[in-house]
């Protein structure tokens, strides 16, 4: 709507409050500004109302064009920080389940981090990989030792690709298995 408005030349409408009406001494110009004012925000107004959903129109219906905005930003920003508040309670309670893939589980969390990027409060790589590691199960314990004692510097994909490797090494090497990170030439390798 607004690549519209602004073709239009009538964004203005949504984001400053309707003028006062000039009195009856006031300059033509006033005027005709006012006039003009009017004039858009009937237009702007029905463009949005026809744009709503049956229900918004019933609540916006009385309202001008910039009312309209300031009542829309309310709602869904509300929304927004709640869904912001449920994402991150979920991504950092978030424990990987015994017996679980450690695929299924770090991707699943990764979707937490994307949706809080979305939201607008992404989390940097670091704390991404460490909120990761932290909900590991203890059979992860040593990788996690070695990742971080050998300061390697993964985003989460990467992170995903090596715990996957360090999981199938301990299938193999059953559960007394030792894992070793080790960083060579610039990459991370799993040993």
């Amino acid at each position: 709507m607004r690549i519209v408005l602004k073709q239009e030349r009538k964004e203005y409408v949504i984001e400053e409050p309707v003028p006062n009406d000039p009195s009856v001494n006031a300059p033509r110009a006033d005027k005709d500004k006012f006039r003009k004012y009017m004039d858009d925000m009937v237009d702007v107004r029905c463009l949005m109302l026809a744009t709503m959903t049956t229900e918004l129109q019933k609540q916006h219906e009385d309202m001008v064009a910039y009312e309209m905005i300031q009542n829309l930003k309310e709602i869904y920003e509300g929304k927004s920080r709640q869904e912001r508040y449920e994402t991150s309670k979920a991504l950092f309670q978030c424990k990987m389940s015994e017996g679980s893939p450690v695929g299924a589980h770090v991707i699943k969390m990764m979707g937490y981090i994307q949706t809080l990027e979305k939201l607008g409060f992404p989390l940097n790589d670091e704390l991404a990989i460490d909120v990761v590691m932290k909900s590991l199960l203890d059979s992860f314990n040593q990788f996690v030792l070695d990742f971080n004692m050998n300061g390697i510097n993964k985003n989460l994909p990467q992170l995903l690709g090596m715990l996957r490797t360090a999981e199938s090494n301990m299938k193999k090497g059953g559960s007394k298995s030792i894992l070793r990170v080790r960083e060579a030439r610039g990459k991370g390798k799993m040993h």
